[in-house]
């Protein structure tokens, strides 16, 4: 006989982040809430979300990125973009960064419903999310929004089972940043299912015009010199702002805009 159905943890955590198509979600979390202890496993990890938030204030994270940025403005130094540990994040946030992501046993018995779930998460696309930091909140920002140096950013994936990638920008004065890894030859695993944040909160630097963030992936690790080579090329390209990187199709790749405002 079957145990009974239980939630296993990394759908728990989708349905936290809200990260499922709407009819899915619904499906999920309405299940999640029948079964007897649901309700109180879905309320334990809001609460230790926000019990670990109380101790981390958004403001000081923001004051000690704009003192950095003052200094170097006052040294005649360009600013550049200023890392910040991982659990400074403002509550907006506070699940995708803090929330750990626990993979289900390979024992653990397998109904219909997760193999349903299972076969509709792959339809997902990967993504990156940017919210911008202000004293005592996030502002999640849109494809194509508008910042301006200084300005304190997030960045944030969801790899909708991609296993590999690679985040990167390249900015209006040709320059290209990797971001995970900040360094290295290859790719980085990436967490399945649900939002991640990266390590740091950085604060944007004075390069024109534009600042555009790559998610690039695949399904088996791979070196990064063909994707940074792609990114230069582009990079000096006119077209940088809008065309996609030439890469072969084995890759998938996703980006976000953020267009720049003069300092």
């Amino acid at each position: 006989m079957r145990p009974p159905y239980r939630t296993p943890d990394w759908l728990l955590e989708r349905i936290a982040l809200g990260e499922l198509p709407p009819e899915v979600l619904a499906a999920a979390r309405a299940r999640l809430l029948e079964e007897p202890d649901g309700a109180a496993r879905l309320a334990a990890l809001e609460a230790d979300t926000a019990a670990i938030l109380a101790r981390l204030p958004p403001a000081e994270v923001a004051r000690r990125v704009q003192s950095r940025a003052r200094v170097q403005r006052a040294r005649g130094e360009r600013p550049s973009r200023s890392f910040l540990p991982a659990f400074a994040l403002v509550p907006a946030l506070a699940v995708a960064a803090l929330v750990v992501l626990v993979r289900p046993q390979v024992s653990a018995p397998v109904g219909p419903e997760v193999e349903l779930e299972e076969t509709r998460l792959k339809g997902l696309e990967a993504r990156l999310t940017v919210h911008r930091q202000h004293a005592e909140s996030a502002e999640e920002l849109a494809d194509g929004a508008l910042a301006a140096p200084g300005d304190v950013v997030q960045l944030a994936y969801v790899a909708a089972g991609r296993a590999h990638g690679v985040i990167l920008s390249v900015d209006g004065r040709g320059t290209v940043t990797l971001h995970a890894p900040e360094s290295g030859t290859a790719s980085v695993p990436l967490a399945p299912s649900g939002t991640h944040a990266l390590p740091g909160a950085y604060a944007l630097d004075d390069a024109p015009g534009f600042e555009r963030f790559f998610l690039v992936t695949a399904e088996t690790p791979f070196a990064l010199d063909e994707v940074l080579a792609a990114a230069r090329s582009l990079a000096a390209l006119p077209e940088a702002r809008a065309s996609r990187l030439p890469l072969p199709s084995r890759y998938m790749q996703t980006s976000f805009l953020l267009e720049k405002s003069s300092p």
